[in-house]
């Protein structure tokens, strides 16, 4: 089959193929000779050579969206959203928005990434008339792929070209990644494709249950089981993160454990949420191990900790955003002077909550839980916002904008369970309500107070613990269902394939498998394993649906978190117990390979959360 031509209006049928050098220039398609099989699911494209001497070229392969009138909507799942970032985001990556690229603002009218980028290699594009998928394996015999979309397509590239330029963590674009394949004469390539025709409604799951099926390698092996894994966290939780004037957990240590003073500001992390990246959660954590293992230093340590907090709330009668030691108590991570973010205060008495519903003689949990309720139910807005952003002196809402609020519907709900206030139950749902159009248009955002209205893996999670909570106290087939969309839309930024690392780089040496793991952001570009916070709510919904994708996906999260934990000091130069926030997978932060060599109390402390709560479900095969 010789090459379409470029400009040729094409179906799935006869989707265009071209030749470019290292530059993106085009090359000579005579140069080569092309078959492409599309009468089965998975196409596949046979490539051969024929020219007589090497030479260095990209295949590409585009499909051409619908034509429609309106702007396009794109997805590359845990990548790219829609526009993918909000005009009004003062956090800078990667946005569509028709015009010339600008780089100063990461705005362009077409992109493409490396495909080590996405948590499944596949790309989406929709218009008013129906839309378009197109898969390619991460890696082929080419190297590594490319997802790209724009000027009303989509393609893939073989090896990836960035396009117009490349994000790598920085507020800027910088000079676009590429790789190329030196071609031998008569080398011949052959690259299976996936193809999809979709409706015009942004649909997505069936497609990627469909990749997952097929192509999930096998199960990660842990390097521990789920015992070891909480026996390691406390201790790290308390050996690393615990500070008992105040009683605090910091929010990082260095695995050198040498550097730490010579540092100074440097080194550890002397401050502390009061949930999120640090605070209630672990805390309640550590003291749940602590009882369950009968360790009094850890159940004194995690009590000491919810004491410190519930006892010092701001003006507003909610919790403060920060504890610092030079600082005391402060606002959140925000640029708007004395903000509190909703998210965190949401999530900080949620796990007051289940502290106080496991160990209730504590009325000082009980009367900060009170309080912060009392401040939400009074802003809440007639349609059930609960706003995103609170002055710590005023009450008043600085923010309307996002979902960040949503997580205090499962806050009320369970307080309702607790506390039996029926005006709890009444605001969950008013509240379940307006954030439902989040939830079902896919544009959840906001949930972590670093990037700002960004869409990112934290927003799933808020939604499935928030709709699930609801749901155990008010069966309502609509919350049900809420969580199941949230659950779908979550995992599309659970990476459902291993990514092959270079072979000296520490996370090939150690055989780190990335199947199961969580993208953080579009604009956050590392594995985390933050998605543990959801675990008991993922195997419920599977139990209430009937549907084992979400249990599964419970168990391989967990698994993907049992990687990396310090078994022992020197353990991947970490002390015993500590685990890093970053697992480096792509181009972003970090070069790939490589890990974030500090500890992070939020992440101990997850896996901790997790590995109790697994415990309790034993009929799982974690």
């Amino acid at each position: 089959m010789r090459p379409p031509d470029r400009a040729r209006d094409l179906d799935l049928r006869a989707p265009t193929v071209s030749f470019e050098a290292t530059d993106g220039s085009p090359l000579d398609p005579a140069s080569w000779q092309i078959e492409l099989a599309t009468d089965q699911s998975r196409p596949e494209l046979q490539v051969q050579y024929l020219g007589t001497a090497p030479i260095d070229a990209r295949l590409r392969l585009e499909v051409l969206l619908p034509a429609a009138v309106g702007e396009p909507h794109w997805l590359i799942p845990g990548l790219f959203y829609g526009a993918n970032r909000d005009p009004g985001c003062v956090r800078i990556y990667p946005r569509y928005a028709p015009g010339p690229p600008d780089s100063a603002s990461l705005t362009s009218d077409h992109w493409a990434f490396r495909a080590d980028r996405a948590a499944t290699p596949v790309v989406f594009g929709w218009t008013s008339s129906g839309g378009v998928a197109l898969e390619v394996d991460a890696t082929t015999s080419l190297g590594l792929s490319g997802l790209g979309f724009g000027a009303g397509r989509v393609w893939v590239s073989l090896p990836y070209r960035e396009e117009p330029f490349s994000y790598v963590g920085r507020p800027h674009g910088v000079e676009p990644l590429a790789e190329v394949h030196r071609w031998q004469p008569g080398e011949r390539h052959d690259v299976r494709l996936g193809l999809w025709q979709l409706a015009a409604d942004h649909s997505y799951d069936h497609v990627l249950r469909e990749i997952r099926a097929r192509t999930a390698p096998p199960p990660v092996e842990p390097w521990v089981d789920l015992e070891e894994a909480a026996e390691l966290t406390a201790y790290g939780l308390w050996k690393w993160h615990y500070r008992a004037d105040p009683p605090v957990l910091i929010e990082t240590a260095l695995f050198d454990r040498e550097l730490v003073g010579d540092l100074g500001q440097h080194g550890d992390r002397l401050a502390m949420h009061v949930a999120w990246v640090s605070g209630i959660p672990y805390a309640y954590a550590l003291l749940r191990h602590g009882r369950r293992v009968a360790n009094q230093e850890y159940v004194d340590a995690g009590t000491a900790v919810i004491d410190h907090i519930t006892a010092n709330l701001a003006p507003i009668g909610t919790f403060w955003g920060v504890w610092y030691a030079e600082h005391g108590w402060r606002q959140s991570w925000s640029p708007v002077d004395g903000g509190l973010h909703a998210r965190t205060l949401a999530e900080a008495t949620l796990f007051t909550v289940r502290a106080l519903a496991a160990e209730p003689d504590h009325p000082a949990w009980r009367n900060a839980v009170v309080s912060n309720l009392e401040f939400v139910l009074s802003v809440q807005d007639a349609e059930g916002n609960f706003g995103s952003l609170y002055h710590q002196d005023s009450g008043k809402v600085l923010s309307w904008s996002g979902a960040a609020g949503l997580t205090w519907v499962a806050t009320l709900a369970e307080a309702y369970q607790l506390l039996g206030d029926d005006r709890y139950l009444t605001a969950a749902r008013r509240g379940a309500t307006y954030y439902a159009g989040f939830v079902n248009d896919g544009t959840l955002c906001g949930a972590p107070e670093d990037v700002d209205l960004a869409p990112t893996s934290e927003d799933g999670y808020a939604a499935v613990i928030s709709y699930i909570a609801l749901h155990r106290v008010d069966p309502d087939p609509r919350w049900l269902a809420l969580a199941r969309t949230a659950a779908d839309w979550m995992l599309t930024f659970r990476y459902t394939y291993d990514i092959q690392f270079e072979p000296h780089t520490l996370l090939a040496k150690y055989d780190f498998r990335t199947l199961g793991g969580d993208t953080a952001s579009p604009s956050n570009q590392h594995l985390h394993n933050y998605g543990l916070i959801c675990t008991t709510e993922l195997t419920e919904l599977a139990k209430l649906t009937g549907d084992d994708t979400y249990a599964t996906a419970a168990v391989r999260h967990l698994r993907f978190g049992r990687q990396f934990v310090a078994r022992h000091d020197g353990d991947f130069n970490a002390r015993r117990g500590m685990v890093t926030e970053r697992y480096f997978h792509t181009e972003c932060f970090g070069p790939p390979g490589s890990i974030l060599t500090l500890s992070h109390s939020w992440c101990v402390g997850m896996l901790l959360l997790a590995a109790e709560d697994a415990l309790q479900l034993p009929t799982v095969d974690w």
